[in-house]
C-alpha cells in the first residue's frame, strides 16, 4: 500500500496546535501516513545599508525580522519533534520552510499538486472580519483542490 501524504500548513498559532493535536489523534498509529508541515514566510529584503541614523533603524528592523524567521523555523522543527514524541517515526514527519512565492493559499495549492499530497489539514481563525473582504486561506485552498481531502480544524 502506498503511503498517504498529509500536508499541514503551520503558522504558529493556537489554532495550529489544534490541527497538530488532530493529526496526532488521527494518524499517529497509522504507519502508512507521512506528514509534512509547511510554512511560507515573507523574506527579509536585502538592502544596501549606508552609515546614517535612518539606515541604522532599518538595519535593526531587518535584523528583528530575520530573527523572527529563525524563531519560526525553530517552531516548525519543534512541531515535527512533537509528532515524533507522540508516536510518529522520524522518517514519517517532514517540514518545508521556505520563502513565500505567490500568496499563502496558492503556495499551498501548488505544493499539494506538485508533490501529490492526499490530505490537507487546515485550521481556521474564526471571527475575523477581514476574511469577508479578502477570503480566507482555507476557503481558497478548498475551492482549488477538488481531488484532495481537506480537513478544517476549528
Amino acid at each position: 500500500m502506498d503511503k498517504q501524504k498529509v500536508l499541514v500548513p503551520y503558522n504558529f498559532t493556537n489554532y495550529d496546535e489544534k490541527a497538530l493535536d488532530f493529526v496526532i489523534r488521527r494518524f499517529a498509529e497509522d504507519k502508512g501516513v507521512e506528514v509534512t508541515f509547511f510554512n511560507a514566510y515573507t523574506p527579509v529584503p536585502k538592502i544596501e545599508l549606508r552609515n546614517s541614523l535612518i539606515m541604522e533603524k532599518i538595519s535593526s528592523n531587518l535584523a528583528y525580522l530575520q530573527q523572527k524567521i529563525h524563531e519560526h523555523e525553530t517552531g516548525i522543527k519543534q512541531a515535527r519533534e512533537k509528532l515524533i514524541q507522540k508516536g510518529f517515526s522520524s522518517n514519517r514527519v517532514h517540514y518545508i520552510f521556505r520563502a513565500l512565492n505567490k500568496d499563502v493559499a496558492q503556495d499551498i495549492v501548488d505544493l499539494v499538486l506538485d508533490n501529490g499530497f492526499d490530505i490537507v489539514i487546515l485550521n481556521r481563525n474564526p471571527g475575523k472580519i477581514t476574511r469577508f473582504f479578502t477570503g480566507s486561506v482555507s476557503n481558497k485552498v478548498m475551492k482549488s483542490l477538488k481531488q484532495v481531502d481537506v480537513y478544517v480544524v476549528t
